[in-house]
């Protein structure tokens, strides 16, 4: 089969590898019907996690029909239309079974694309397949489904939930790519006063405002006094972080409000400075996260039942052998307009015809 291999900081290439086989009684190994990239995989390919070897088929998010499980799996088998989640969850050890499986210690966690070969190729194994792949409704097509691999779990636990967005709550969202975006869209479920998009691409802060954005601000033009004058001086009640570097954080821990919530979600690959000079006396709370995945379910549900705004994140799509060009796409959003770049052929259903 074909992937994307990753061949060291800024190296990769859409290459022939090994067909995937069953390691395991718990794996499934599923044919892609519908793949995406992730910010993280821009990370990866800038150097900035270190952890993943060269020789890795990168990505960790999918659409696909199961076609092979080991012995062990129980829930889905040959023909299933499955999510593949960015998670996999062992569901024995300590973490699993608090439903923290970002943090899974039993050969989980965030592993495709990082630790073992991912999605981002026509065939994928799936690890402890009863709790990492979801079995998708007939009526989700694969490129809204493909977002809640990741996107939307992630912005939703990582950011809206860890950051305790409450209702009447001033929520400040800090970078307005697809993270920021699905946390706009995943904020609004409670009913906040206001919510404030900050990015630099104007075509971004558009694309906030139709998911939601009641302001917008350009992250070079001050965006801490247009939070401070919504306010009356107070402050966000929750800023997200949705970038991962440096300035974007120190900016949200100006934003927020005493007693207020800074919720990180992007990757970093830098230090950030801590300015507790101006933060001890504030009573505020910093949570950082690996998304656990455990919301997958019920956001699948709603996305069933177009209550999430899936489609409009996509902005491009492309054939699985594009993928190159989609990662060129992708990595150069600001002057192309992508969000999501979506990779697989259509659904063809089968529909059988009657003898004549």
């Amino acid at each position: 089969m074909k992937g994307l291999v990753f061949h060291g900081p800024g190296q990769s290439s859409w290459q022939e590898v090994p067909d995937p086989g069953v390691k395991d009684a718990t794996d499934a190994i599923v044919r892609v019907e519908a793949v995406t990239i992730c910010g993280t995989d821009l990370h990866i390919l800038k150097g900035d996690v270190p952890e993943v070897r060269s020789g890795t088929v990168l990505g960790h998010e999918a659409v696909g029909e199961v076609v092979e499980v080991g012995s062990d799996v129980r829930t889905v088998r040959p023909g299933d239309r499955v999510l593949v989640s960015c998670i996999t969850a062992c569901g024995r050890c300590r973490f699993c079974r608090e439903g923290a499986y970002g943090q899974c210690r039993g050969g989980g966690g965030w592993i495709l694309g990082h630790l073992i070969d991912g999605t981002q190729a026509e065939y994928v194994r799936v690890p402890y397949a009863d709790l990492s792949v979801h079995p998708l409704p007939s009526t989700l097509d694969a490129g809204d489904a493909v977002l809640l691999a990741d996107i939307f779990p992630t912005s939703y636990e990582v950011g809206v939930v860890n950051g305790r967005v409450r209702p009447g709550d001033t929520v400040a969202i800090v970078g307005a790519g697809p993270i920021g975006l699905a946390a706009i869209a995943t904020a609004r479920l409670f009913s906040p006063e206001r919510i404030v998009a900050v990015d630099l691409a104007p075509s971004r802060l558009e694309a906030a405002k139709g998911l939601g954005a009641d302001a917008v601000a350009d992250a070079r033009e001050a965006p801490e006094q247009l939070v401070a004058d919504l306010t009356d001086g107070l402050g966000a009640d929750v800023v997200i972080e949705a970038v991962g570097v440096p300035e974007s954080f120190e900016l949200c821990t100006r934003m927020v409000r005493p007693g207020g919530h800074v919720a990180n979600v992007g990757v970093h690959g830098k230090p950030a400075t801590l300015h507790l000079e101006d933060l001890w006396i504030k009573n505020v709370t910093i949570t950082t996260g690996l998304v656990d995945t455990h919301s997958t379910p019920t956001l699948l549900r709603m996305a069933a039942a177009g209550r999430l705004p899936t489609s409009s994140l996509v902005t491009h799509n492309f054939p699985l052998d594009d993928m190159e060009e989609a990662y060129d796409v992708f990595s150069h959003a600001a002057d192309t307009g992508a969000l999501k770049v979506v990779l697989g052929e259509p659904r063809r259903d089968v529909v059988a015809v009657p003898a004549a």
